[in-house]
């Protein structure tokens, strides 16, 4: 589940967290959300910002023999 989590301290600071999002597509979900806050004072990545999302695919090879009867 994707969420995003701001605590508002009482001298105006917004703390902002994201969870459930994995690589750094969080950046570009939250982009928009601190240019109308202000100026970004800090930023930590967490271990899902490093994960790398899993693609899963299969591929399917078939091998076809003539044979010469």
């Amino acid at each position: 589940m994707e969420t995003l989590e701001f605590v508002i301290y009482p001298d105006g600071r917004v703390q902002e967290k994201v969870t459930g999002i994995v690589g750094a597509s969080c950046e570009e979900v939250t982009k928009a959300i601190e240019a109308e806050l202000g100026v970004v004072l800090n930023q930590e990545t967490t271990s899902e910002y490093f994960a790398q999302t899993q693609n899963q695919s299969q591929a399917a090879t078939a091998q076809v023999n003539f044979s010469n009867w």
